[in-house]
C-alpha cells in the first residue's frame, strides 16, 4: 500500500518518512510489508489511508480542485487538499481519531450493517421504531445502499426488520463498532479538544461536509462539523448530488481505490448532469 509512490516520488518519500516521525513508529513498513493483521490495527488503519491519499493528492501535478469532500475519514484528506488543514496537523488528528474510536468501541460494543435495495425513508422509519436499543443511519452511500450503526443486539434485530420490509440484503459488517451514531460520543469528545487546539486555515476552495452534505469556507464552521462527524451521519448521497447540482461535471478520486467513483455514477444517475467520470 502505496510502495511504488514511495520508491518512485521523491518527495512523497519524504513525506512517508515525515510521518514515520510524527507518529512515533515505522507505518510505512507495515504499510508496504505488513500482514493482514497488521494492517487492521487501529493505529495503522486510518492513518494508512490518510497518508495513501494526501500524499498521492502532493505529488501530482495539475490537481486544482473547484470543490472537495470526502467519506468519513476521507473528509480529512479533503481539508488537506483544500488547504484547510497541513499534512502535519493532518495526520495528526487522523490518529489521534483512530485511536479515540478505538477505545469508544470498546466502553460500547457495537457493530454496523449494509441495507441494499431500501428507500432511505424506509430505513430511517425502521430505525426510528427501536427505543431500547440504539440503531441509526450512518452511510448515505448511494441510492438504495445504507448503513446503519448501533448496538450489536439492535443492528441484529433490525437486519431482520430491513428484510422483512423488502431489503435485498441486510447484513452486518466486520466493523469493529457503531461508528457515526451516538455510540461515539466519547471519542467525539476525545477529538473535539484535539480539534480545537488545531490551526484551521482559509480554503482555496469549498469542501461539502458529511454532517450535512453542505459546502462550507468558513474555518470555524468547517471545524465544528468536523467535530460533530463523529456521532453523525455520513450523507454521501446528497453530498454528491449537491455537488452536481453546484455545477462538478468530473469527480477525480484520490487514494486506495476506486469505491467512491462506483458510488457517484450511481448517485449521478438520479441527476441531471453531463459528463460524470
Amino acid at each position: 500500500m502505496g510502495k511504488n509512490l514511495y520508491e518512485q516520488n521523491s518527495l512523497a518519500k519524504e513525506y512517508f518518512e515525515q510521518a514515520n516521525e510524527i507518529l512515533g513508529f515505522r507505518i510505512t513498513d507495515v504499510m508496504f510489508n505488513g500482514t493482514d493483521e497488521e494492517l487492521k490495527q487501529t493505529k495503522v488503519t486510518q492513518p494508512a489511508i490518510f497518508l495513501h491519499s494526501v500524499i498521492l493528492f502532493l505529488t501530482t501535478e495539475g490537481l486544482l480542485p473547484d470543490m472537495v469532500a470526502g467519506h468519513s475519514l476521507g473528509e480529512f484528506s479533503a481539508l488537506v487538499a483544500n488547504k484547510v488543514l497541513s499534512f502535519e496537523d493532518g495526520l495528526r488528528l487522523v490518529s489521534k481519531r483512530a485511536m479515540a474510536m478505538q477505545r469508544a468501541c470498546e466502553i460500547n460494543p457495537s457493530t454496523m450493517a449494509a441495507v441494499l435495495g431500501l428507500a432511505d425513508d424506509v430505513v430511517e422509519k425502521l430505525c426510528a421504531e427501536f427505543t431500547d436499543e440504539v440503531v441509526v443511519a450512518a452511510n448515505y452511500n448511494c441510492p438504495g445502499q445504507l448503513v446503519i450503526s448501533g448496538s450489536i443486539n439492535g443492528i441484529q434485530q433490525a437486519c431482520e426488520k430491513m428484510k422483512e420490509a423488502g431489503a435485498k440484503r441486510a447484513l452486518i459488517l466486520p466493523v469493529g463498532g457503531a461508528f457515526h451514531s451516538p455510540l461515539m460520543q466519547p471519542a467525539r469528545e476525545e477529538l473535539k479538544a484535539a480539534i480545537e487546539q488545531t490551526q484551521f486555515n482559509n480554503p482555496t476552495c469549498p469542501v461539502y461536509q458529511n454532517v450535512d452534505a453542505s459546502p462550507y469556507i468558513d474555518p470555524h464552521s468547517i471545524k465544528g462539523n468536523l467535530i460533530n462527524q463523529l456521532t453523525a451521519p455520513v450523507r454521501w448521497t446528497q453530498t454528491v448530488q449537491n455537488m452536481v447540482a453546484h455545477g462538478a461535471t468530473e469527480f477525480t478520486e484520490v487514494g486506495p481505490g476506486s469505491v467512491l467513483q462506483g458510488l457517484i455514477k450511481k448517485i449521478a444517475k438520479e441527476v441531471t448532469t453531463n459528463g460524470i467520470s
